[in-house]
């Protein structure tokens, strides 16, 4: 058990993020049971769109669920389902770039005076 107030807390964190990781990928293994159980196109929409939610959570790495979803698209396509169109992995969402504002131009700053120096 952790003594430092830091490491109680970074454990809870683990649990929790735990707890979340393994709901996302039980998520992707049922999906992906089912798909396999029975090859149809709407499974394999499924199946791809976890793998997006993955990527977007952090859970799996870009490329990573590319390719897994590329060889689903594969299986079907060989089973004879008719693929829906193939949505892309979620990019990482960029903060927005704040306006700028109009720039009005300021008149310098007038030149300060050296201090004087004080005399004993």
């Amino acid at each position: 058990m952790p003594i430092i107030k830091s490491a109680k807390k970074a454990a809870r964190q683990t649990t929790k993020r735990t707890a979340k990781n393994t709901a996302i990928k039980k998520n992707i293994k049922t999906a992906l049971k089912s798909f396999k159980k029975s090859p149809t196109a709407a499974s394999a929409s499924k199946v791809q769109s976890e793998y997006d939610k993955a990527v977007k959570k952090g859970l799996l790495k870009k490329n990573t669920a590319s390719r897994r979803k590329a060889a689903i698209a594969r299986t079907a396509k060989a089973a004879g389902a008719k693929p829906t169109k193939v949505a892309k992995v979620a990019k990482v969402a960029k903060k927005p770039i704040a306006a700028k504002k109009p720039t009005t131009t300021k008149k310098p700053a007038a030149a300060k005076k050296p201090a004087a120096k004080k005399s004993k």
